[in-house]
């Protein structure tokens, strides 16, 4: 089974970069992406053979997740059942017999770390809501995730110590998702591969320098450890400031 994930920087625009011809080509059966930056009717995509699946934010051209797939769920959850969290469309969760499809658009804890008190409450219901299902069925959990776990996921980390997605805080929340559970799947795979990324900035020739941060994540429950095939970071697509990741799993 194959499933993407790739935080389009706004689905209208990565459309006038290519974004269907990767689609098409991919072929793939979960094809999950986030900052999707629209409210419902503002884009009619033609995607034969798949369900889709949205969750908008209030604000307008802000945020919001997506889920195309072959494979229809028994069930379809948007957010994760708190108020507070449940306005910026950041989460859908599709229930199978077997296992839980989820995406995920992280909260930045943003410049100045304004955010970073709302990222931390955010990080302690998310992992809650995580803990919920798995104690039903195994997760896959997709998205951007807004953090650079180790220093060896990020081209600067002494420069960007402290900056949002490199805060001892947020690492500490991934050290603890991974610890309850959970397996970072591109990690499991490679886990020495220096200079992978998955988002560049915009600014001072980036993506060019590879000057990058891995924040886009596949992560599963341990106990879909012995069916992962493959995990991989495509760094030659763009059409975003992000690229495009993957996992094979035996489904």
């Amino acid at each position: 089974m194959k499933c993407i994930s790739w935080n389009v920087n706004g689905i209208r625009a990565c459309m006038q970069k290519g974004f269907m011809d990767y689609f098409l080509q991919t072929d793939a059966d979960f094809f999950c992406i986030q900052e999707s930056k629209l409210q419902a009717g503002q884009i009619d995509l033609d995607l034969p053979g798949y369900d889709q699946y949205w969750n908008y934010a209030d604000q307008k051209g802000y945020s919001g997740t997506a889920i195309f797939t072959r494979r229809k769920p028994l069930s379809v959850r948007y957010g994760i059942g708190i108020e507070e969290h449940d306005h910026e469309g950041r989460v859908i969760t599709l229930e199978y017999d077997n296992y839980y499809m989820v995406t995920c658009y992280t909260p930045n804890s943003r410049n100045e770390l304004a955010r970073l008190p709302y990222r931390m409450t955010w990080e302690d219901d998310f992992l809650a809501y995580l803990n919920t299902l798995n104690a039903q069925k195994p997760i896959i959990l997709c998205g951007d995730l807004n953090v650079a776990h180790q220093e060896i996921d990020l081209k600067n980390p002494k420069a960007n110590r402290n900056n949002a997605g490199f805060t001892d805080e947020e690492r500490n929340k991934m050290t603890a998702l991974l610890a309850a559970g959970y397996t970072d799947t591109f990690r499991h795979f490679h886990p020495d591969q220096e200079n992978i990324y998955s988002w560049w900035s915009y600014r001072f020739r980036a993506r060019e320098k590879n000057a990058g941060w891995r924040i886009d994540y596949f992560i599963t429950s341990d106990s879909l450890r012995s069916r992962l095939t493959g995990a991989s970071i495509h760094t030659d697509v763009f059409g975003s400031d992000h690229c495009p990741i993957e996992l094979d799993i035996d489904l």
